[in-house]
């Protein structure tokens, strides 16, 4: 058996959690726990928001954003900065807000920008869905969507790397199941667990595979059971399959990744803000110092970043892992360095 056990907690609400209720402090010293690329903000590279900095910059755009994206800093500054100086950047709480907002504003061009993974890729696919019912010509989506599983595939390719098994997300699972997993304990040799969100749930999902880990098990296993069935949601799955389709896209630290990434299908390109402005993504160099990228890839902790909490704070972010409220760096800040863990 290993002296130290290694594992991954994917999801990022699964990292703000283990934080916020203090639950590193119940585990044996021979458990270390890692934090994995599953903050979505986080892991949108540089040059996408760049794009939406630029985009914005048309005084006929409004732009419909969620809150944390708001804040992450590009080469060229951020969308609240771009907000500052007279930009149309409203903040929604729903994609189908932005159908709304597209439906008022006739005459001018509203984006919806999508991020997230497979949690909220359905709610989006349902926005496109009703934008086209409504005939609006004045609406458009930009995707930063992205797919788990390549991801992970990807992280675990790194030999670098050494873990002994995975927390998976439960949000994720809902609407995948467990059945897009099986690659890990078939190719890597690992065990993961499905795990809510509760402290109970985090608790016993790590328990279930520590003992998983101790009897030489690589199975996938699902704690969060009440919520995740091994198929998932076949109506969300069928949302996703008809709207959207599965490209390369990259990650912030983990580079280019074949089919993780969600845009508009065939039926659906003319909604493509790619499309209608006839803009493409243009490569953006990360911001000088910031080790975001490797924290999100494991390789360091949040407080190994020399800009951490120093130049880079939730007020005066750096990099997108100190904005997000998913982000590592922001949980690090927010409960170790200022001491409220619990």
């Amino acid at each position: 058996m290993p002296e130290e056990y290694v594992l991954m907690e994917v999801c990022g609400t699964h990292t703000v959690n283990i934080f916020r209720f203090g639950l590193r402090k119940l585990l044996p010293p021979e458990v270390r726990l890692l934090s994995g690329p599953g903050c979505p903000v986080c892991v949108m590279p540089q040059e996408e928001i760049d794009f939406l900095v630029e985009l914005v910059g048309d005084p006929g755009v409004t732009l419909c954003v969620f809150g944390d994206l708001i804040k992450v800093p590009g080469s060229r500054g951020s969308l609240r900065e771009a907000r500052a100086r007279g930009a149309r950047v409203r903040i929604i709480y729903s994609p189908l807000e932005a159908v709304q907002v597209a439906e008022e504003e006739p005459a001018r061009r509203v984006v919806l920008v999508g991020v997230g993974f497979e949690t909220t890729a359905p709610a989006h696919a349902v926005a496109l869905l009703e934008a086209r019912k409504r005939r609006l010509k004045n609406f458009c989506f930009f995707s930063a969507l992205r797919t788990m599983p390549p991801a992970l595939r990807a992280l675990l390719s790194d030999s670098s790397l050494s873990l002994h098994g995975l927390l998976l997300p439960g949000h994720v699972s809902a609407v995948i199941g467990s059945h897009p997993y099986a690659f890990i304990p078939r190719d890597f040799g690992l065990p993961g667990v499905i795990t809510g969100f509760e402290p109970r749930d985090i608790l016993e999902g790590l328990l279930i595979l520590l003992k998983l880990i101790k009897e030489g098990k690589a199975t996938i296993e699902i704690q969060y059971s009440r919520v995740v069935r091994p198929e998932g949601n076949p109506w969300g799955q069928r949302l996703l399959k008809e709207v959207f389709r599965p490209v390369e896209g990259r990650w912030r630290g983990l580079g280019n990744i074949p089919e993780s990434k969600l845009i508009p299908g065939p039926d659906y390109e003319d909604l493509s803000a790619e499309e209608v402005f006839g803009v493409r993504l243009r490569p953006s160099p990360e911001p000088p110092g910031c080790r975001c990228g490797e924290v999100l890839r494991a390789r360091i902790l949040p407080p190994e970043c020399p800009l951490f909490g120093r130049l880079c704070t939730p007020e005066n972010p750096v990099g997108p892992c100190m904005v997000s409220s998913e982000g590592s760096c922001a949980a690090y800040f927010r409960f170790e360095s200022q001491g409220q863990t619990i």
